[in-house]
């Protein structure tokens, strides 16, 4: 990740501000999680620092998912306010050039004054990819869960349909401590699947109108152990159904885990396998 040294106290806001949004990728190894966190790196605290540096005015960054430590973005999407004079194309060119290649911004457009990217969301998807196969692969170490034996393609396809719909997903999140009543871990899976991407790489995605933390780990975790035969797919309504964290699997981890894209918009074609002439890693 690229060091920079910020600027003195960025001068306050002159002028209208307008709303901006940016869709970023990066690669979480190097950083504590996406939120901001006083003490150690996170993404959100080194796009802000990158963007105060430039637009010379204090940023607030509001992102779509609040990542953990270790995970992927390729479709992250932040929304902040900027002057209304700002050159948008300049100022993605100056933060890639502070934070790349760690963080890197690949779109970025001015949107309507209320647009907030966590709370304007309509869906979210992520993406998990396991290599299933004795052997390691050093291009895929960070990217992808090395699990060493073959696993079932149409159990996992079998023991992922109960997770659509609309469900308590208390036995796949860890749930937050907070003062008072528990807020739910209600969610609805608009769909999910998998694909075989050949030689033994696997990649599970799924869609969501939001998830809560650690539910899409600790969902392959248990799917791959139905698919190493430890579960049956008939295991997996129950487990949701008993709303008890201690039910599901281990929690898969965190480096295989990808935010691939958030919705804004009506929801996508369903998830579906490729045909096998088009796969490709």
């Amino acid at each position: 990740m690229t060091l920079f040294t910020s600027d003195p106290t960025p001068a306050a806001p002159t002028g209208p501000l307008v709303r901006v949004r940016m869709v970023v990728a990066y690669h979480g190894a190097s950083f504590h999680g996406f939120a901001a966190n006083e003490g150690v790196v996170t993404v959100a605290g080194t796009l802000a620092r990158a963007l105060e540096t430039v637009l010379r005015r204090p940023v607030t960054l509001v992102g779509a998912g609040r990542t953990d430590a270790g995970v992927h973005a390729w479709g992250q999407v932040v929304s902040f306010d900027a002057p209304d004079t700002a050159d948008l194309a300049g100022l993605a060119k100056r933060v890639n050039s502070l934070c790349g290649p760690a963080v890197a911004v690949r779109a970025v457009e001015r949107a309507e004054p209320g647009f907030d990217a966590r709370h304007s969301a309509r869906w979210r998807q992520y993406r998990y990819t396991v290599l299933a196969r004795p052997e390691p692969d050093p291009f895929l170490a960070d990217r992808a869960w090395h699990v060493r034996h073959p696993l079932e393609l149409s159990v996992l396809r079998l023991a992922t349909d109960p997770f659509i719909g609309e469900h308590d997903f208390s036995s796949f999140c860890k749930r937050p401590k907070v003062d008072g009543p528990p807020p739910s871990l209600q969610r609805r899976v608009l769909d999910a699947g998998w694909t075989d991407l050949g030689d033994g790489v696997l990649r599970f995605e799924v869609r969501a109108n939001a998830f809560c933390h650690q539910m899409v780990r600790s969902i392959v975790g248990t799917l791959v152990d139905v698919g190493l035969g430890r579960r049956r797919p008939g295991d997996v309504l129950a487990i949701l159904r008993a709303c008890d964290r201690g039910a599901a699997g281990t929690v898969a981890p965190p480096h295989g885990l990808c935010l691939w894209e958030v919705g804004y918009g009506p929801v996508p074609d369903p998830i579906r396998p490729l045909p096998r002439a088009n796969m490709g890693a």
